[in-house]
């Protein structure tokens, strides 16, 4: 190979072994345009409390109170009453359904909305109490959750549900007197769910399901206990019991009124106390 082919070789190498130079777009030096992605939005949730394998608490039962928290700094978003009906109980109890749609708002039941302004997502606590009319009865319940900005709760909303029975003793009456020893008294309750149905039998809310029963404390001690059978007339549970002797309950006795579903994991009590008075002769059956 003669000088002029060596040289054009060389060249060509020479040309394929440079760096070839770049022609990448120069970054902008200036920061892009502000498009408010740090300001507070709007951001909406419901959040409904519900009575275990029933229905929403509403009015009837006096709500529940629902309270949401920020969990970084304990400080308190929104607070309020959940305010509206119990449901339509056909929707809630009998309506098959799958399991993204909604269960409880498609027809117009109490809910608690709130509506804050997140700048960062925000991890809260969703705490309920209630039903609110009702002291004895009442339970709490709470959860976690994350609220991004902008994104709204809707639909249901956060469902929290509450376990238990609103049990009432409505005879005898704690308030006003005693009980005369001897005397053949009935005991008389009624058990709702916390939404306020009825349990009865052969309901949405079967009392057969349900173990009912009264007992009779004298201090801390079971004295009897007591089967309680449904009255259809009042719809509520009775049982007759015979009042002690003065010397037997020198500081009176206790009514207490149970209600225990174990499958459902549903359970209510009540409690009333009441002196007990001489015998009185002759011995005069208590009325309802």
């Amino acid at each position: 190979m003669n000088r002029a082919g060596i040289r054009l070789r060389l060249l060509v190498l020479t040309l394929l072994l440079m760096p070839l130079p770049c022609f990448a777009l120069p970054a902008q030096e200036d920061a892009p345009s502000d498009l408010h992605l740090n300001d507070p939005k709007p951001t909406t949730i419901l959040v409904r409390v519900v009575a275990h394998g029933s229905m929403v608490l509403g009015k009837d039962v006096g709500g529940a109170r629902v309270t949401i928290t920020d969990v970084a700094t304990g400080q308190i978003l929104a607070t309020g009453i959940q305010q509206g009906d119990a449901g339509d109980q056909n929707q809630i109890m009998r309506t098959p359904r799958l399991m993204e749609e909604a269960h409880y708002s498609s027809r117009p039941s109490a809910v608690f909305t709130a509506t804050l302004d997140l700048v960062t997502p925000t991890l809260v606590e969703i705490a309920a109490e209630g039903p609110l009319a009702y002291p004895a009865a009442t339970q709490r319940v709470s959860t976690r959750a994350w609220l991004i900005p902008g994104h709204d709760l809707t639909s249901d909303g956060i469902v929290l549900t509450l376990y238990g029975y609103i049990v009432q003793i409505e005879h005898p009456k704690s308030v006003g007197g005693g009980l005369i020893a001897k005397d053949d008294v009935i005991l008389r309750a009624s058990v709702r769910t916390l939404s306020g149905a009825l349990v009865r039998p052969h309901g949405d809310w079967d009392s057969r399901k349900v173990h009912i029963y009264g007992e009779l404390l004298i201090g801390t001690k079971v004295i009897e206990r007591l089967q309680m059978f449904y009255s259809g007339d009042k719809a509520s549970f009775e049982a007759p019991f015979f009042v002690p002797l003065p010397k037997d309950a020198p500081d009176g006795i206790t009514l207490r009124v149970v209600a225990a579903d174990p499958s459902s994991g549903n359970f209510g009590l009540a409690e009333a106390k009441y002196p007990v008075l001489s015998e009185r002769l002759p011995s005069k059956r208590s009325s309802p």
